[in-house]
């Protein structure tokens, strides 16, 4: 599949996606910042999210709508209060999209509703990405799918088989490119729910998709290992300083740590190789160093070969130590040097 002029698949390396969230915390150059890191960091696409609190919930209070859990980063909050504090506002949009564009990095977002579908293809953003609590919201998959172009969604809270439903109703309703995230939906994850075994398997059941990492971990270690086990997209939360706050800041990766991120998951790629159960080319003169067998003493011609005389030792230019045993107690052939290494000329 092709995002903007950028190509994705299991063959190519992986595409980093740096995702912006709230971290601008409400200011447009602090937005632009992180734009600008995220370019320097190398990532190869810039995310946002199109919601208001109106577009995405109800301004009410009680049950569902609070957030009274005390392991939550945004307990006590309300819903709405969340989303008016987290939303990117949409006059923000055409300036962060661009300045990414100007530094070479694809820009899109992920719309919570059919409005923000709207506005965004006024944009014309190259892809769309359908978040983990957006995946059964039917009526924005329609909408998101008739424009044609690539899709990305997350798997958070979805069982396999409403994942499939999703999946299965975006195809009917005319995605053709579509990219599955294995995603743990807890902020921060931990490393132990994030279950990156899941993606080869995945692989299996989507094998026109392609796979990758929605990581909310700390760190990027997650993120390495999902590539050597297939994933070749990767979406991670990134902030200027953790210490300066953000709705996602704690479990949101800083410049170099989105740079490393963009340099191992590369080199966990392609130390993929193929499989190598030979001597390659590139290890030929390593080959030199080997052990083989040497004189440590001269020995003259018709002497025998013993442990006094004889010394397995690096470089490797002598016979293989297999065939020590073998030499002793046999005959020189002809005078040999301390030093030099043994052949079956020897012999």
């Amino acid at each position: 599949m092709v995002i903007g002029n950028t190509e994705i698949g299991r063959d190519k390396k992986p595409f980093i996606i740096a995702e912006m969230s709230g971290n601008h915390n409400g200011n447009l150059d602090r937005a632009l910042e992180l734009v600008k890191a995220a370019a320097n960091a190398g990532a190869h696409a810039l995310k946002l999210q199109t919601y208001t609190a109106d577009t995405i919930t109800m301004d009410q209070k009680g049950g569902l709508f609070d957030i009274n859990d005390p392991a939550s980063l945004w307990n006590g909050k309300n819903l709405y209060q969340l989303y008016q504090q987290a939303h990117t506002p949409w006059e923000w949009h055409k300036y962060i999209f661009k300045y990414a564009n100007s530094l070479g990095m694809l820009a899109f977002s992920s719309p919570f509703d059919e409005t923000a579908v709207d506005f965004l293809e006024e944009l014309n953003v190259p892809a769309y990405k359908i978040a983990s609590f957006e995946s059964n919201h039917f009526p924005l998959l329609k909408k998101v799918a008739e424009t044609g172009k690539p899709i990305l969604i997350s798997s958070g809270t979805s069982k396999l088989n409403e994942l499939y439903e999703s999946v299965s109703y975006l195809k009917e309703c005319g995605a053709k490119e579509l990219v599955i995230f294995k995603c743990t939906s807890t902020y921060p994850a931990s490393a132990e729910n994030t279950n990156i075994k899941t993606i080869p398997v995945l692989q299996e059941i989507f094998p026109d998709c392609t796979i990758g990492l929605s990581d909310h971990t700390m760190g990027i270690g997650a993120s390495v290992a999902a590539v050597a086990l297939g994933a070749r997209v990767i979406e991670k939360h990134f902030t200027l300083s953790r210490a300066e706050g953000g709705v996602d800041s704690a479990f949101s990766l800083e410049p170099q740590e989105l740079k490393s991120l963009v340099i191992e998951t590369e080199r966990a790629f392609l130390s993929l190789g193929r499989v190598q159960l030979d001597t390659q080319k590139a290890e030929t003169k390593s080959r030199q160093f080997k052990r083989s067998i040497y004189a440590q003493k001269t020995i003259e011609a018709e002497e025998q070969f013993t442990l006094e005389n004889l010394k397995v030792i690096r470089p490797g230019d002598g016979l293989e130590p297999k065939y020590f045993e073998t030499l002793l107690g046999k005959k020189a052939k002809r005078k040999i040097t301390v030093g030099q290494p043994i052949t079956f000329e020897d012999l």
